[in-house]
């Protein structure tokens, strides 16, 4: 729900209808409080769940320490950004300029949507049973797995060809594809993780 939310509340609040470059800009706007909440409470989440194997633990660790560094090193600032000023009129915070703080940002960001992604495709879809005796319902819920991990793969690359400038910094800054590839990965593992509490497919006693 963050980034509809988030978007919603600037709604609500100011009236702006754009969303922002990046789900991490809403920390500059008034929705900064409810961002840092949601990720907080994630990262709180993250390091706390267990897992069955030690793998799981890791994994969940790194995404929950990089979710915290994500809140503790911010992105670039709204407030000017690519020296438009369409923005400026909901940034309320404003840092000194920095060019190692984004840069870190931004790796954070990857690391944790890489772990989530991970957990997806390598994490859940384990089994203590072989494939053969596994219930019809543990192969569907690994296909979605599967099929989350692959999606959030995919829009970390087109976030990656977006910051190499592979794709034209023109339209990928106008399409506000880092804002979308985010979004597209959050919900991907949102659903996997559902998926994973088996709040759908769950398997018969």
């Amino acid at each position: 729900m963050l980034p509809l939310l988030v978007f919603l509340f600037l709604k609500i609040a100011n009236g702006f209808d754009l969303v922002l470059p990046s789900i991490s800009h809403y920390y500059f706007t008034r929705a900064a409080s409810l961002f840092e909440i949601i990720v907080s409470l994630l990262a709180v989440f993250l390091l706390v769940y267990k897992g069955e194997q030690p793998i799981d633990y890791a994994l969940s660790s790194i995404a929950g320490i990089s979710a915290l560094l994500m809140l503790l090193f911010p992105t670039s600032n709204l407030h000017g950004y690519n020296d438009t000023t369409k923005y400026d009129s909901v940034a309320v915070t404003f840092f000194n300029q920095s060019d190692f703080r984004p840069k870190f940002h931004y790796a954070c960001a990857a690391l944790f949507l890489l772990c989530l992604a991970t957990m997806a495709l390598f994490v859940f879809t384990k089994s203590s049973q072989p494939p053969a005796r596994r219930t019809r319902n543990k192969r569907k819920r690994n296909r979605i797995y599967r099929t989350c991990g692959v999606i959030m793969l995919a829009a970390l690359c087109v976030a990656f060809a977006g910051f190499l400038n592979i794709i034209p910094p023109d339209f990928y800054d106008a399409n506000h594809l880092t804002f979308w590839m985010e979004t597209l990965s959050v919900e991907a593992f949102g659903i996997a993780w559902m998926v994973k509490g088996e709040i759908v497919l769950k398997d018969k006693k």
